[in-house]
């Protein structure tokens, strides 16, 4: 129940919250100066698309669109101490990116990223490498 909650909230406060949607290029810069990137896409997208090298693995939504809080929270907790570091949240084609983001941004995050368009629409058709297990 307290996860449904948390959802709901984060979905609701996403209404009003804004973040930041950069291109491959700001994208590339920021991992470059050491922001961290968090591809929440899931194990199965991870094997058939591959992942941005030097990304940490943090899925948020589950296969069956189910929340993954305390997973995503504990990893996004390793690397973020402050809500005032900035870090990349990327997945497929910036949609659940979009949800999640403004919910952290919502939550205080002040310096949230998204990769426009994805791994797919943004880093590969780019012509960006990416890698696979």
């Amino acid at each position: 129940m307290k996860k449904i909650l948390l959802v709901t909230a984060l979905l609701t406060m996403s209404l009003f919250a804004d973040f930041k949607s950069i291109g491959v290029e700001e994208f590339k810069k920021l991992q470059k100066e050491g922001t961290p990137v968090l591809d929440i896409r899931t194990a199965f997208e991870w094997q058939e698309v591959g992942f941005i090298d030097g990304s940490h693995k943090a899925t948020f939504f589950s296969e069956q669109g189910q929340p993954l809080l305390a997973d995503f929270f504990y990893t996004l907790g390793t690397l973020v101490k402050d809500k005032s570091e900035p870090f990349i949240i990327y997945c497929a084609h910036a949609s659940r990116t979009k949800v999640l983001g403004d919910g952290l941004v919502a939550m205080g995050f002040e310096n949230v990223y998204e990769l426009k368009g994805g791994i797919e629409n943004g880093w590969i058709k780019a012509g960006e490498r990416v890698i696979k297990d």
